[in-house]
Order: C-alpha cells, then sequence, then structure tokens
C-alpha cells in the first residue's frame, strides 16, 4: 500500500504536479470516508463505565484503555475495591472480555468474573515519568 501511494505521489510530480497538490494527495490517503456501522465510541461505552458481573453487581470501573504498537486495543485497566478511589486497585483484563449489554434501555459492561478474582489479580500502576501502567511496586 505505501509503495503505491509512493508511486501515485511520484507521478503527479513527474507530471507537472505541484506540492500543493502532492500534499493534498498524501493528506487524502488518510482521511476516513465512513465508519463501520458496529462500531462503539470508547468515550461513550467504556471509558470511565463501571463494569458488573454476571449478577448485576459493580466490580469495578473503566481507569484506562490500553493499546499496543498498531493501534489495536491491547488490554484495558479496571478499578476495583476501595471507596471513592482510595485504596483502588488497577487490574489489566483483555478487551474481549468486557461485554456491552443493554438492560432496561441502560447500556453497561459486564465481565464474567467476580470482584474478588479482579482483587486477587495482580496490580499496576501508572507511572508517570514513563507514561505507561507498570506492575505494582516496579515504579521508578
Amino acid at each position: 500500500m505505501r509503495n503505491a501511494v509512493s508511486s501515485a505521489l511520484l507521478a503527479l510530480l513527474l507530471l507537472g504536479g505541484s506540492t500543493a497538490a502532492w500534499a493534498e494527495a498524501a493528506s487524502e490517503q488518510q482521511l476516513i470516508t465512513s465508519l463501520p456501522s458496529e462500531a462503539l465510541p470508547i468515550s461513550e461505552y467504556y471509558y470511565n463505565q463501571a463494569v458488573y458481573d454476571r449478577q448485576d453487581n459493580e466490580i469495578g470501573d473503566v481507569n484506562d484503555i490500553i493499546l499496543d504498537g498498531e493501534g489495536k486495543v491491547a488490554a484495558v485497566i479496571i478499578g476495583v475495591g476501595g471507596l471513592l478511589g482510595a485504596g483502588e486497585k488497577n487490574v489489566a483484563v483483555p478487551f474481549h472480555a468486557l461485554k456491552v449489554t443493554e438492560k432496561d434501555r441502560k447500556t453497561y459492561l459486564v465481565m464474567d468474573t467476580t470482584k474478588e478474582a479482579l482483587e486477587r489479580a495482580p496490580g499496576y500502576t501508572f507511572d508517570r515519568g514513563k507514561r505507561e501502567w507498570v506492575p505494582a511496586g516496579k515504579q521508578e
């Protein structure tokens, strides 16, 4: 794909294309003209949303969504325990473990686990110097 774009841009330049035409062609390669119908906005369905177990008990909330180098979701950071954020533990779960569910016209997240299982999971803290999540106790 990159070679095809480079070839097209080179052809524009060789055929007398201006720098403006080249820049316009390059920027059009970065545009999306339509979104998938099944797409769910992170801000609306995931980020800062409560997470429930199968019995409708709140077991945590989404504190962060981690992307890998290709832009795919690598993990979701769930905050569990604590009171009003104090004493909360952050754990990482795979994105596919969260299911968007609708009940009584309300959309919410459900996981097939328990609050106790999440509290026993390894914890993570955000290292502001490195700007990344690291295993709890490993922050410099």
